[in-house]
């Protein structure tokens, strides 16, 4: 499928406060064999269009004094899975969207972030999902 700008391709991740997010992550490993790690749990998906390309949505519980939610007030931020970011950004801006903050690249893809209608915080995400799979690859041999 042709890359289009503005393109939604799936959930990049929930991320939500907690008291004890360390204590929320271990509970959830308990109780439902989660996996979690020190960021939470990465789920590991094929693209629908790909069927060799692996992706990840990313679960983690922050510490509930965590501004990295703001200016939103909301408990949770969901991170969106996008095509072309940048142009996304752009495009978004001459439609009064408000952006906060300015785009992060790193190996593993680039972040911006902006408000929705009700002043909630979103995440968008450009993944290099590459850079998980081997990573979950590495932690596979090293469980062994």
């Amino acid at each position: 499928m042709a890359n289009k700008k503005g393109r939604i391709t799936g959930l990049g991740g929930i991320f939500f406060k907690a008291k004890d997010p360390k204590a929320t992550k271990q509970w959830y490993d308990e109780h439902f064999s989660l996996g979690t790690d020190q960021y939470g749990k990465s789920f590991q998906w094929y693209d629908l269009n790909d069927k060799e390309k692996i992706c990840h949505t990313q679960w983690s519980a922050m510490k509930d004094d965590t501004d990295y939610f703001d200016p939103g007030k909301q408990d949770y931020m969901i991170n969106y899975r996008v095509e072309n970011l940048e142009e996304l950004i752009e495009e978004l801006k001459t439609k009064g969207v408000k952006q906060v903050g300015g785009l992060d690249k790193y190996d593993y893809g680039k972040f911006a972030w902006v408000l929705d209608p009700d002043g909630n915080k979103i995440e968008l995400w450009e993944p290099v999902d590459q850079v998980f799979t081997d990573m979950e690859e590495e932690k596979k041999k090293a469980e062994k």
